[in-house]
């Protein structure tokens, strides 16, 4: 506040009313708000000595910060995604620096239904929606908002990043969670025994495994069983192997239909796949431990007393898990990972954040999400990765630092195949992974997979 007011009277009034309007709302899915700081005691500046200009309680708390872009406390934000329990937990943590600020209340739905999310859009649409594909984008491009007109800030995402997010040159989703898939599992204490080194090719890897079988080693463990998704593992082994044979565009153009199924890029690596799944040689059980070994079990199977394989291809998760079998084990020591060697791109899962709305409290989020306090918030709580690029550094947890370093230098990314394909495609292409497991000639099973394809894609 400006001009001389020289009355203590006039000036406790100002500031009391400029307190009363900074005072946040508390959220409805959000943690309590931070109390709001006391103003220094006025002998520190009296009224009747100084100008209030000089009073640092009236500029030390503004009444609208620049984050918030005009939204104003009490404000509502209306928001959608598939979060519950741990997780809600820790995007409300994300949430709660802009809605301490702002006094914005977010008013939050969570549902894993499309068919909810598509009755709730039509009637009335959340302003933001966070959504673990893109499906939305093509669903509903005409409903969406540009997210470089609400304050999106696309010099820190990779391009990769917002050519997925964008639809006839309008930028309409951006990445704010991934997490990566193209990663092995190892233990470096058993590494170290046997002088193997982390390959960094996918012709170093490929040397790596067969110098195992040459020692009496088994290099891999592998399981399929998982119910009625049996064969997953396998399809995302498969699409690592495309990752580092193919690249990212060439995996994109088998989901888009593209390229069918049966090209001779995925027949190439399906003949590397088969030896290493099939043979006991190469994994543990041959074939048949393969397809009968729960996913969790092949990879306990690496780390057990003693070992009974060397490497286990697995998501993020498996260090979680690791840790509930083997309470003893330690990261970096025990147990580790490294990036699937030669991979030009990598694949995982990402939740899409979207706006149905361009009001302040909506550009105040995407701003801030795009942002590097949002970046550095998402990654102190660690809620997995954030593909923004001022999250990098800024881990406390060291097995998301080593992610997201492997996903900083990954020149794409593609989400892999199972969570993305329509159903009767992905359903026969795990058909087509388990018999050629079990011996099956590749070109047949491929041709079959490839038909499925065409008909689910209309190519």
């Amino acid at each position: 506040m400006k001009g001389l007011l020289a009355k203590l009277l006039v000036a406790s009034a100002v500031i009391a009313l400029l307190v009363a309007a900074c005072a946040p709302a508390t959220p409805t899915q959000a943690p309590p708000p931070k109390t709001e700081e006391a103003a220094p005691p006025a002998t520190e500046a009296p009224a009747t000595e100084a100008p209030a200009t000089e009073a640092p309680a009236t500029e030390a708390a503004p009444a609208q910060p620049d984050m918030c872009m005009g939204a104003q406390p009490g404000d509502e934000l209306s928001v959608m995604y598939q979060w519950s329990g741990a997780e809600e937990e820790k995007i409300n943590a994300i949430f709660k620096p802009l809605v301490d600020a702002c006094g914005i209340k977010i008013v939050a739905e969570s549902t894993r239904d499309a068919a909810v999310l598509d009755a709730r859009v039509q009637s009335s649409p959340p302003d933001l929606l966070f959504w673990p594909t893109t499906a939305p984008l093509t669903l509903y491009t005409d409903k969406l908002v540009p997210l470089d007109t609400l304050g999106a800030n696309a010099d820190n995402y990779a391009s990769f990043w917002i050519d997925l997010g964008s639809v006839d040159g309008k930028w309409l989703a951006v990445p704010v969670k991934a997490d990566i898939k193209s990663i092995i599992w190892y233990s470096p204490v058993q590494f170290e025994a046997f002088g193997y080194e982390v390959p960094t090719t996918f012709e170093e890897l490929d040397a790596l495994v067969e110098k195992m079988v040459a020692d009496g080693n088994v290099p891999w463990s592998m399981g399929f069983e998982s119910g009625a998704a049996t064969g997953w593992t396998g399809s995302d082994f498969i699409q690592d192997i495309l990752l580092a044979q193919q690249g990212p565009e060439y995996v994109m153009g088998i989901i888009s239909g593209d390229i069918p199924y049966n090209d001779a890029g995925v027949v190439a690596a399906y003949e590397t796949y088969v030896k290493w799944a099939a043979d006991p040689k190469y994994t543990v059980g041959g074939a048949d431990g393969t397809l009968n070994t729960p996913f969790l079990e092949a990879i306990y199977k690496v780390f057990s007393d003693p070992p009974e394989a060397m490497m286990v291809k697995q998501s993020g998760f498996a260090g979680g898990e690791i840790v509930k079998e083997y309470p003893d084990l330690e990261y970096g020591t025990d147990f580790d990972f490294f990036a699937f060697p030669g991979a030009k791109g990598m694949q995982g899962g990402a939740d899409f954040l979207m706006a149905f709305s361009d009001k302040p409290a909506a550009k105040a989020m995407v701003a801030y999400l795009t942002g590097e306090e949002g970046a550095t918030t998402w990654a102190q709580v660690g809620f997995d990765l954030s593909p923004n690029k001022l999250a990098e550094g800024k881990y406390t947890d060291p097995q998301l630092a080593k992610k997201a370093e492997a996903l900083a230098n990954a020149a794409g990314f593609t989400p892999d195949l199972g969570d993305t394909i329509p159903a009767p495609f992905g359903e026969a292409e795990w058909k087509a992974i388990i018999e050629v497991v079990q011996g099956g000639d590749i070109a047949t099973a491929l041709e079959a997979a490839a038909a499925a394809q065409a008909e689910a894609l209309g190519k």
